[in-house]
């Protein structure tokens, strides 16, 4: 159910209505708009009167939801969320990046990448200090020394930290050290963690899964939502297909399909998508023409010697030209046409 306010409603309006939909032991989500609040229900059993909210002071209509999700939709909120890590910002005006080494190996290696983000002007470092690798004997991170290192560079550049977490006690430390929690495409139906992603006050990163639909990537997103935590980003990583010339194909399609049904903003991981790194920068460039909020890459101050992923990670200098190509693209998108 869905409950659309009045455009002049007051907040002691609105908070009847919550008042109301507890009562009756359900929950409400209240999402402000630009002109109007929307306030969702979530936990009834099965389906509601709409009448039993209309008569409500402040109410302009309440709505039956059909859809399996109601807190991602466009019906429930029709201004884009803008996710906000203190000033740093998703899903507004300016095109985020997001940009960092896949693993932080060092604290040399870590700020030298961290210097070269803070120098294109991006505002999100990330790096990963805890990660699920397909082969047990492969190098899964320096855990919260790792993240203590990022700590201390966003102290030193000014940078928002997006770190992944790999199950509800990796939150608690993520939350601890950084800024905002990512959900890797392994653990996207990993619904204990959603759901313990869904009570932190950090915005969330939820990455598609390896062979997500895109309804099972949005419910994903409402399980997060639905704990009250409604600062979410999408982010579209390729998914596994048949192709031997990527690691993955980036399905450019999922960024208009998400526009059409979601206010929740969405970025491309260009290099998870690509495998190579000459394929990076193309991919980013696309995803941003296809209307992506932002761009997450690797960056390596020497990728021959990488402990993760090698193969995929920018220099400092290729990426500092990505980002001169992307910003151009995004200009052109978002400039005024003149006549």
């Amino acid at each position: 159910m869905l409950i659309v306010m009045k455009s002049g409603a007051t907040k002691g309006e609105v908070d009847g209505v919550v008042q109301v939909i507890e009562k009756l032991g359900f929950r409400a989500h209240v999402m402000p708009g630009a002109t109007r609040t929307a306030v969702g229900i979530t936990g009834n059993p099965g389906t509601l009167d709409p009448a039993r909210f209309e008569h409500l002071a402040g109410v302009f209509e309440a709505i039956r939801v059909t859809k399996p999700y109601k807190l991602i939709t466009l019906d429930l909120q029709p201004d884009q969320t803008v996710v906000r890590a203190g000033e740093a910002t998703i899903g507004g005006k300016e095109l985020a990046i997001i940009a960092g080494p896949c693993a932080v190996e060092s604290r040399e290696q870590t700020f030298a990448v961290a210097e070269a983000v803070r120098a294109s002007g991006a505002r999100f470092l990330r790096g990963g200090a805890f990660k699920p690798r397909s082969s047990p004997y492969d190098f899964a991170g320096l855990g919260e020394e790792g993240l203590q290192i990022l700590a201390e560079a966003r102290d030193t550049f000014g940078l928002k930290i997006v770190t992944e977490a790999l199950d509800e006690a990796g939150v608690d430390l993520v939350e601890k050290y950084a800024d905002m929690i990512q959900i890797g495409a392994r653990n996207m139906q990993n619904f204990s963690l959603l759901r313990r992603a869904g009570k932190s006050k950090l915005p969330v990163l939820l990455k598609r899964g390896i062979a997500a639909t895109i309804d099972e990537w949005l419910l994903a997103a409402e399980y997060v939502m639905s704990e009250g935590n409604y600062q979410v980003v999408l982010c579209e990583r390729g998914v596994r297909t048949f192709t031997q010339h990527a690691r993955n194909a980036l399905d450019l399609a999922a960024i208009p399909v998400i526009r059409h049904i979601s206010h929740l903003p969405i970025v491309v991981d260009a290099s998870h998508a690509a495998g190579k790194s000459h394929l990076v920068a193309p991919l980013a460039r696309a995803g941003v023409a296809a209307g992506a909020d932002g761009v997450m890459v690797e960056v390596h101050n020497n990728p021959d010697v990488a402990l993760c992923d090698a193969a995929q990670a920018l220099t400092p200098e290729e990426y500092l030209t990505m980002v001169h190509e992307i910003r151009g693209i995004h200009n052109l998108l978002t400039s005024p046409v003149s006549a």
